[in-house]
């Protein structure tokens, strides 16, 4: 590893992976609600509710295992109120969802703000505990390998909890009967209905599950990209990025482990190239710019590795079984 560029290349790789984390959270979540049947827009909101609840909890319990807890159980109860209104009283799923994304945004910025005020501080960090536990593991034997070390076994326990996230969810959806029948509800609820599956308890269930793994996503951010210091806005647009995701991903979780990686290197590109020969204003869109690529060529042209689920979007209503 003497030779510089070598450095440079695996510098960019490990800022890749670290920045793709909570999108890769954010889209495994929603792959899972995606393929119950519906269309989730809020996942912006529910990774700022993610964010919220996990940085206060860590804040006042000084435990990362509750701050993690925390952001599970309000990203659950933000999808609570989604599949309420969508499940049970059939709202419109983008409005529903878009609403989601507004309420989650104003909620983790207030909740932000008044802890600052709280402390009549200019800034709230977490305690050094806390910021300890989601630093960088040390995996004996592991770590110190050459270049191998530095690429995989050198991250903090979020990259692992993230993959691991996502390669369960793929056993899931594919290897388990429970997964599949999910997925039969995400093609055609009526018939699974007609089957015996429960319906609105896999609706209702996948959609909390999948809200938690997007809030950790929004925890990551605060906890771990924000340094352990509360930001407004801390999120900014990574939801929406996810949401896209899962269509590059062609709804494989497995797949999004790529999708996540790729576009966690367009956003610390800017980084690591040399100053002044392309406007860091321009490198900062660059993955808002990919992303309206990829959901302009999945309008025109449909992916033939996976497609979205058919009855994805439609409520369900028994009573036109």
């Amino acid at each position: 590893m003497s030779d510089p560029l070598s450095r440079q290349i695996v510098s960019v790789i490990n800022a890749a992976v670290l920045a793709g984390v909570p999108l890769l959270l954010g889209t495994t979540g929603e792959i899972i609600t995606e393929k119950g049947g519906h269309l989730n827009l809020g996942v912006e909101g529910l990774m700022y509710i993610g964010a919220a609840f996990g940085f206060v909890a860590g804040y006042y319990s000084d435990s990362a295992a509750l701050a993690l807890a925390c952001a599970f159980v309000g990203g659950m109860l933000g999808s609570l109120v989604y599949a309420f209104l969508t499940v049970t009283l059939r709202a419109n799923q983008n409005v529903t969802g878009l609403t989601l994304t507004v309420f989650g945004t104003g909620f983790a910025n207030y909740v932000g703000d008044a802890l600052i005020n709280s402390t009549a501080a200019k800034a709230v960090s977490l305690s050094a505990r806390v910021k300890a536990a989601f630093g960088p593991v040390d995996l004996p034997g592991l770590s110190g390998l050459p270049v191998v070390g530095k690429l995989l076994f050198q991250y903090n326990m979020f990259v692992y909890l993230a993959v691991g996230v996502a390669a369960v969810a793929g056993i899931y959806l594919n290897r388990t009967r429970v997964g599949l029948n999910l997925r039969a509800i995400g093609e055609n609820p009526a018939a699974a209905d007609a089957m015996g599956v429960r319906v609105t308890r896999y609706k209702y269930i996948n959609i909390m599950f999948g809200g938690g793994i997007c809030a950790l996503g929004g925890a990551y951010i605060a906890i771990v990209t924000c340094g352990g210091v509360w930001i407004h806005n801390c999120v900014s647009g990574q939801g929406w990025i996810a949401v896209a995701l899962v269509i590059f991903a062609g709804w494989s979780p497995y797949r999004a482990l790529v999708g996540s990686l790729v576009f966690g290197g367009l956003s610390v590109v800017r980084f690591y190239l040399p100053g002044g020969r392309v406007p860091t204003a321009l490198l900062s869109m660059l993955p808002f710019v990919v992303t309206c690529v990829v959901l302009v060529a999945a309008s025109v042209r449909p992916s033939s590795g996976g497609s979205q689920p058919a009855a994805c979007g439609v409520n369900y209503y028994r009573e036109e079984r």
